[in-house]
């Protein structure tokens, strides 16, 4: 069982479906509705137990009701919580989230800016024992931390780049793995080429680099050459939370020993089938499920 390390952002989403979604200041009726936990990290954490990694969380919360509640279901799902931090009179952070017909999100998320970024009591407290550590952008602290920390014990550092990425830039320059989504590329180079930002960004930071980008699959360096991994097709019921679960899935993959492209395949396939069902990360799948997925697809 690899062991991976996940370092970030955990929320609470109340996530609503609904037809359309919201654009005029008036009542609307929910669908169907879930009360999930959520974030970059957090639902990483997920992926990897569910997928048969053994998994463990850094984040900061604060000590109130959604706190409480963001620690519980982690648990539930098998995380290790030791190194969430509670802190006293911070506000958790939580978010009200819209999913379309389509699948598409809409998220209004609150996050309580006065909550200490501070990172130093995380490098002790990282266990030495780790096959891969992926930390988000969310905290550029503790990403800081955690890319230093895989660097220091020879094992992937893989980062999660989302906009705005230049405040992670010190991780940016320690991680070995940075995945960023179309948007965090397109932050990160300053143009809207993405095959241009992508090589821009192999070229600053020596990482290997690769760009998400949704029903368009992953594009990465192969040997120094672009390549390319298409999606799987499938009929999107709910987006939120797939890219968080997608990074999840490379990480244990990548902790595994798989090569860089046979894990972007896994990650697509888990990524795949939570878009099949609403309810954010309820919807990820496990290993067996995965695997015979991606059997089925050849």
């Amino acid at each position: 069982m690899s062991r991976i390390l996940t370092v970030g952002v955990a929320v609470i989403d109340i996530v609503m479906s609904v037809d359309e979604l919201p654009r005029q200041p008036e009542k609307y009726r929910a669908r169907d509705a879930a009360i999930i936990g959520g974030g970059c990290a957090a639902n990483a954490a997920v992926a990897v137990a569910r997928l048969g990694g053994e998994a463990l969380l850094a984040a900061r919360i604060g000590r109130d009701p959604i706190g409480g509640m963001i620690v519980s279901g982690l648990e539930a799902e098998g995380v290790d919580c030791a190194l969430v931090r509670r802190l006293e009179g911070g506000r958790s952070s939580f978010s009200s989230i819209y999913v379309d017909a389509n699948g598409e999100r809409q998220i209004v998320n609150f996050r309580d800016m006065a909550l200490s970024f501070d990172a130093s009591w995380l490098e002790p407290a990282i266990p030495d024992a780790l096959d891969a550590i992926l930390a988000d952008t969310r905290w550029p602290q503790g990403a800081a931390v955690a890319m230093t920390a895989a660097r220091a014990r020879g094992i992937p550092g893989i980062l999660d780049a989302e906009a705005p990425v230049r405040e992670a830039a010190e991780a940016l320059q320690k991680a070995s793995h940075i995945a960023f989504s179309a948007q965090g590329l397109r932050d990160f180079a300053g143009t809207e080429d993405l095959a241009a930002a992508l090589r821009s960004a192999h070229e600053e930071t020596g990482a290997w680099v690769c760009c998400t980008n949704g029903s368009e699959g992953v594009d990465f360096f192969e040997a120094g050459e672009p390549a390319h991994v298409p999606a799987f097709a499938v009929d999107v019921v709910d987006t939120l939370g797939a890219g968080d679960v997608w990074h999840g899935a490379i990480a244990l993959a990548v902790g595994e020993g798989q090569p860089e492209r046979d894990a972007i395949r896994f990650a697509n396939a888990v990524a795949a089938l939570k878009c099949t069902r609403f309810g954010g990360r309820a919807g990820t799948p496990d290993r067996a499920e995965t695997e015979a997925f991606m059997r089925r697809a050849g």
